[in-house]
């Protein structure tokens, strides 16, 4: 087990392109049964119409957030630890893995605290209030059991910085399958309607947890000891991962906003059941963003490691390699979704309740299936950054491309040239691509610029 640990650890460190053809498919993988659950729960609740899939829609932004925060702090644990795993200070990799999961632990209570007190709110100014009960009766649920998203989150960013990627994912693919079971039998059997598809989607993350919990403090074979007896505080350590941990949640946090945002224009544009169909298209694209999200993660690992090492040709190696294998994912799944927008539709349109929906999700999947075309040149350019310690570089990339190009584009298109939701959607696409494309010339400009840090 122990030279098959060390292997990890050679491969991210010396190899990028094989590292990332190893870590990106299981991450890959793991993201699409991640969005699955979305789906899963979309389309079980679509089966009780358009309410209740609306509600969800609502509650979803919400929850994304915290989920990327959860990410994001992850991103922070997995950027140093690599780093460290790279500059081979293997103790002190060894340390910040355990204020990784003490840190997660404060985060989750005091982010589940503070997002219940305000969610009923935030909902209203969100334009819930012609399905308030049904969205609040989710929405409680899902907040209040976000340990179920925290705590795996960070576990797995600790296994994927030592390159050990199906520990890492494996558990969170097994939460789907977890979730297909459950859902129809809380929604539909049990009678539960809306808060049955949240009580299913806490309890299937907190299950399938618990393999990591046992390789992670019981069994303990991994290249490095999570021991948290040996805990000894150390502030520097913290700071270190909230560099990248802060921005990289603050850049979730954003592009929830947006998605605020735009379900708010959405209302004015087309009412519940437009922001209902959105809903739909959504989760579909979301699943069409896991090859490049996944490949993004695996050269944060690779480009952490290169960085920590000094190695400006790995760590451009695991940028422009990924940005190749992000554009051929990207350039398919677009396609396809095009293509198969009208059988693709019908996933949330087949009861009688939820019918109505199909012209909708099929107009809205021809224009949002492009939004991922060009996604992959920003995707790496933000993990990059975040790879080598400068999350606020990341974020900046971020605010560029969601809260600037897609909100300025989707407002333009929408409202000031009357194009409606089509002109909102069609902004959205363009403010993507017209982002990511700036965000991976700016890398290239940076790190020529500082090519001198370098051996």
């Amino acid at each position: 087990m122990g030279e098959n640990k060390t292997e990890d650890i050679d491969l991210i460190v010396n190899h990028p392109k094989k590292a990332i053809n190893k870590l990106a498919l299981p991450i890959i993988i793991s993201y699409i049964f991640m969005m699955l659950n979305n789906i899963i729960d979309g389309i079980w609740v679509s089966g009780l119409g358009p309410n209740p899939l609306a509600a969800v829609g609502f509650v979803t932004p919400v929850f994304l957030a915290l989920v990327g925060f959860a990410n994001g702090l992850g991103a922070g644990a997995n950027s140093l630890i690599a780093r460290y795993i790279g500059a081979e200070e293997y103790e002190n990799a060894g340390n910040s893995a355990i204020h990784s999961i003490v840190l997660s632990i404060v985060v989750t209570v005091i982010s589940t605290i503070l997002i219940l007190l305000i969610l009923k709110q935030l909902l209203v100014i969100m334009g819930a209030g012609e399905v308030l009960s049904e969205t609040l009766m989710y929405g409680n649920i899902v907040i209040g059991g976000i340990f179920s998203v925290f705590l795996p989150a960070m576990m797995a960013a600790i296994f994927r910085a030592q390159g050990e990627v199906k520990r890492a994912s494996y558990p969170l693919m097994l939460t789907a399958f977890i979730n297909i079971i459950l859902d129809p039998i809380f929604i539909y059997v049990l009678g539960w309607g809306v808060g049955g598809a949240a009580f299913a989607t806490v309890l299937a993350g907190a299950l399938a947890a618990s393999p990591m919990v046992y390789w992670m403090f019981i069994k303990k074979d991994s290249f490095l000891k999570i021991k948290m007896s040996e805990y000894k505080r150390d502030l520097q350590i913290y700071k270190d991962i909230l560099v990248v941990g802060i921005p990289a949640s603050l850049e979730q946090f954003i592009i929830s906003f947006v998605s605020i945002l735009f379900n708010y224009w959405i209302t004015i544009l087309g009412g519940t059941l437009a922001v209902a169909a959105y809903t739909a298209t959504w989760r579909l694209v979301s699943i069409g963003m896991s090859p490049i999200i996944g490949v993004g993660v695996a050269a944060l690992t690779v480009g952490g490691a290169a960085y920590g090492a000094r190695n400006l040709v790995n760590l451009k190696t695991a940028l422009n390699y990924g940005v190749k294998l992000g554009l051929v994912s990207s350039i398919v799944i677009s396609s396809f979704f095009f293509i198969f927008a009208g059988p693709l539709s019908f996933i949330f349109t087949y009861s009688a309740d939820s019918s109505v929906l199909a012209s909708n999700i099929v107009e809205a999947l021809r224009i949002l299936c492009f939004f991922i075309l060009l996604m992959p040149f920003g995707v790496l350019a933000g993990n990059i950054f975040q790879a080598m310690g400068k999350g606020t570089m990341a974020l900046s990339l971020t605010i560029l491309r969601s809260f600037i190009m897609e909100v300025l584009f989707g407002g333009l298109f929408a409202f000031v040239l009357g194009f409606g939701l089509v002109g909102l959607y069609s902004g959205l696409v363009c403010g993507m691509a017209t982002g990511s494309v700036i965000g991976y010339v700016y890398i290239n400009y940076y790190l020529n610029k500082h090519r001198d840090y370098f051996k």
